[in-house]
């Protein structure tokens, strides 16, 4: 029995979720992230948490994280200087892209230019056929040539994205191979290594952004490794995935790509354990930090996976955790156009200068600031004391917008909020018609240090009738990494139709996966006994241009039972779509195998209960619906269980603070969980 930490390296805090085993208890801290020195945070963090809670580094036997530095390499165009290895005469396939563009509605619409410049890719000859069999073999001279090309460049990396490799990766491996002899430790990265699918353009932009990330994200686990010991932390790093998973820091160091989504899904997977704490099927995850709003739905108590998320302007496809990203967070700036018109995002304060009312050297107005100016913020502790808010500073910012929109401050302050609110549900409706479902019967749940300030204002404006806020939201991305499995994801393509014929073929690449998941796992954790493994294939109808995954039951393929394969992929397609075929060919376009690892989770202790109203820590002056109200101030660590009260009311705790608008009503459930209640919705 020992201390597991949960780390959140965000771009304005470092979240820190502490779980004691031995009692029971979990401790909660933030601190200022910084970008400038990574690992620091993570160092002065520790020292907090042995100064505030006496624990003892040399007790922490588990030790994960999520971060958004990969992301951030991308967004902000900071990753490696990479060149790109082709077929001759593919040499344009990221310029090329897929023909949709990126906004329909306009027509200067423009793709994103390419990570891989187009001077730093090169063609070589050479050919393998769809089926994996050589045509031509590679010419060296095309990749020597290819290699002064590199040289010249001054490239710092290569990827090497061939014709058909995801079937045979020959082509790929000899051209490394060649690359390596005359350029020794050069980094090279192969398609076929990143994510072995199908369709050119979708495999090279992957490995291209793996690779584009891989310096950053490797220098900075290296220097956080560096940093723990330095703290006395013996435990291993692990680090959290896109797909929802964990793994160690040494494999992240090798498979950038697969934590690039890393402090968004752990997020994700913190929401949906604390749904199922409450009994809560169907939730929509809200998780804003400084910079954006990350939405993500909960569907029958699991978070939902999809591939092709994007990071800024980019997709990659791999299986991650299907998460929205709106460029409206607390650090949001706000600004007047030049027509006049009020702006909210998508650029953001972050953590350096910070909002203005920080007091770090920020003189933009922000979302925080407006909630300073409203009077939300500013009346109790915030940020464990690593905030002390500068009211006058707050408002006298937005005070320079009210004087451009000839109105007060606080009616300014309301529409900043109003404003953000407004491009949250733009960016929601996306994702509630992307998955056909009906928020008005999902629950909101607030994360983040500015989540539960904005969730009753967003709750009301999607119609949605309950707000559940956990017991520790600001740090709950950083609880997420407590909780979440040690996984990954393996990929095979088949390419076959689904034949009784084709089932053998089946078996045997569902055993060579199993056994490369087994490998996998073991160079994880040292017991493999418990590993769980489910298997899906990418299933499509014949002539149909895009395969959907379907979760295939392993008895029956183990049997050669042909007719639950098929009726699963049907029921599967009618779910999806409103019909299914059962006259028509379906084809097996690949076989997928998810490998997990349960991990311990906490057990949380009841509060003590109480029937009897809480008691304000005092009475406070905000302005809610375009006037000000005399609302009661609460402290979140004084409510009991059982205890209930309708608003408006403010909630203040060290790590956010809760906006509970007029005719809300809350409830404390057993475990500390805020249920807010929207009565005009109970009403109708």
């Amino acid at each position: 029995m020992g201390l597991r930490i949960g780390v959140d390296i965000g771009g304005s805090f470092t979240d820190f979720a502490v779980f004691n085993e031995a009692s029971g208890v979990l401790h909660s801290l933030k601190v200022f992230s910084r970008p400038d020195e990574p690992g620091q945070e993570v160092l002065h963090g520790i020292r907090e948490l042995v100064k505030r809670y006496g624990i003892n580094p040399a007790d922490i036997h588990y030790f994960t994280h999520g971060t958004t530095v990969g992301v951030n390499a991308v967004v902000q165009k900071k990753g490696a200087r990479l060149g790109l290895i082709t077929n001759r005469y593919f040499e344009d396939v990221l310029a090329l892209g897929r023909l949709k563009t990126p906004d329909m509605y306009s027509l200067h619409s423009l793709r994103p230019t390419p990570l891989v410049a187009r001077e730093h890719v090169f063609g070589i000859e050479g050919r393998l056929d769809a089926s994996g069999n050589e045509l031509n073999p590679v010419d060296e001279k095309s990749v020597a040539a290819a290699i002064e090309g590199l040289q010249r460049a001054g490239c710092e990396g290569v990827v090497i994205a061939l014709l058909h490799a995801y079937r045979n990766p020959v082509h790929e491996k000899q051209v490394q191979a060649l690359i390596e002899r005359e350029m020794p430790g050069f980094f090279t990265c192969c398609s076929s290594d990143v994510w072995p699918v199908i369709r050119e353009f979708e495999r090279t932009q992957t490995a291209v952004i793996g690779a584009y990330v891989q310096p950053r994200v490797s220098h900075y686990l290296g220097a956080l490794q560096q940093a723990l010991a330095q703290a006395g932390v013996t435990a291993e790093l692990k680090v959290t995935k896109s797909n929802g998973g964990v793994m160690s820091a040494e494999s992240g160091k090798a498979e950038c790509v697969q934590m690039i989504l890393s402090g968004t899904a752990s997020g994700v997977m913190g929401a949906a354990w604390v749904a199922r704490q409450c009994g809560r099927e169907n939730v929509m995850s809200l998780d804003i930090g400084g910079t954006t709003a990350d939405v993500a739905l909960i569907v029958d108590g699991a978070a939902q996976y999809d591939t092709g998320e994007y990071i800024g302007d980019y997709q990659i496809h791999i299986p991650s955790v299907s998460v929205t990203s709106i460029g409206d967070g607390g650090g949001s700036i706000a600004r007047v156009d030049e027509f006049g018109v009020l702006k909210v995002g998508p650029e953001s304060a972050g953590s350096t200068p910070g909002p203005v009312c920080y007091g770090r050297g920020g003189v933009q107005p922000t979302i925080t600031d407006a909630f300073v100016t409203l009077g939300i913020l500013g009346q109790a502790k915030l940020g464990y004391n690593a905030v002390n808010i500068d009211v006058a500073a707050a408002k006298k910012a937005v005070d320079t917008l009210a004087s451009h929109l000839g109105q007060s401050i606080e009616a300014t302050a309301e529409a900043i909020i109003q404003v953000s609110v407004s491009g949250m549900y733009a960016g929601i409706s996306r994702l509630v018609s992307r998955f056909g479902i009906d928020p008005r019967v999902f629950s909101l749940m607030p994360f983040g240090g500015a989540g539960p300030m904005l969730a009753c204002y967003l709750a009301r404006a999607m119609h949605m009738r309950e707000v559940l806020v956990p017991l520790t939201p600001g740090v709950l991305s950083a609880l997420g990494g407590l909780v979440a499995d040690v996984k990954n994801d393996f990929v095979r393509i088949i390419y076959s139709d689904l034949t009784a014929e084709s089932l053998p073929q089946l078996e045997t690449e569902y055993q060579w996966l199993e056994d490369r998941a087994r490998a996998w796992l073991a160079h994880e954790v040292s017991d493999v006994s418990r590993g769980q493994f489910s298997l899906s294939a990418e299933m499509r109808y014949k002539g149909q241009s895009f395969e959907i995954e379907t979760p295939l039951p392993r008895q029956q393929l183990a049997e050669g039972n042909l007719e639950p394969l098929r009726d699963a992929f049907h029921a599967r397609h009618a779910h999806l779509y409103g019909y299914s075929d059962r006259d028509a060919q379906i084809q097996v376009v690949s076989l997928r195998l998810v490998v997990s690892m349960p991990t311990p989770k906490p057990q949380l202790q009841p509060l003590p209960y109480s029937e009897v109203a809480p008691t304000p820590a005092g009475q406070i002056d905000v302005w809610m619906s375009g006037r000000y109200h005399n609302v009661p101030l609460y402290q979140r660590e004084q409510l009991a269980g059982g205890q209930q009260f309708t608003g408006p009311a403010v909630i203040a705790q060290s790590d956010t603070t809760v906006t509970v608008l007029p005719e809300f009503h809350v409830r404390v459930d057993a475990l500390g969980n805020l249920i807010l209640t929207d009565l005009t919705r109970t009403a109708k």
